[in-house]
């Protein structure tokens, strides 16, 4: 797998109107309308510009927001370095796929609050940002609990914070969302308001 954040760039379209109206969609769905309030997540802006960071398990290819995608290329090159490898699952997502997985899981019967414990509504996920991923190893079966006890999950504890990179959603987490041992997103370093998108 190509890690190289310079392989191409995107621009993403994602303006705040557009953003508004598919939270109302999401709303519309049964998303409640407290939901950012009582779940303490904001509303998230998806960056300007993406870069390629390879693909993943299923050959797609994925991207993230520049600064993190340059992060995760350092992180996953000191990885492999260290003998462990890290498999990418999924990385950007816009609030418009977010609506789609909403959608499809509706569709095959799953109730709107079996859905918001292990999916943020559209809006709302870090993946909107370009700076969060999805990771899993060989041998384990991808976004399932069962990743924490890889050794790729203990190599991410003990040295994704290097790269500016935090485990989201940890048991029992404020946000109400199920445990995601897969689940890291890359932190701005420096200092200054945090407006939910990287520039």
């Amino acid at each position: 797998m190509n890690n190289h954040a310079e392989e191409g760039s995107a621009p993403v379209r994602c303006d705040a109107a557009r953003r508004r109206a598919l939270v109302a969609q999401a709303h519309a769905l049964g998303v409640p309308r407290d939901y950012g309030r009582v779940r303490r997540l904001a509303i998230v802006r998806e960056p300007r510009e993406l870069f390629c960071i390879g693909e993943d398990i299923h050959q797609r290819r994925q991207w993230l927001a520049p600064r993190a995608a340059r992060a995760y290329a350092r992180l996953s090159a000191a990885a492999a370095a260290d003998g462990v490898e890290l498999q990418l699952v999924s990385a950007f997502r816009s609030a418009e796929y977010q609506l789609g997985i909403l959608e499809r899981k509706l569709a095959r019967g799953q109730s709107i609050d079996e859905i918001l414990r292990v999916s943020a509504a559209p809006g709302y996920s870090e993946h909107h940002s370009g700076r969060a991923v999805d990771l899993t190893a060989p041998g384990f079966v991808p976004l399932e609990e069962e990743f924490e006890h890889s050794a790729a999950f203990a190599w991410l504890v003990a040295n994704a914070a290097r790269f500016g990179f935090a485990l989201s959603y940890p048991r029992d987490n404020l946000h109400g969302i199920a445990y995601e041992p897969w689940h890291w997103c890359w932190r701005r370093t420096r200092r200054g308001p945090r407006t939910g998108a990287e520039d």
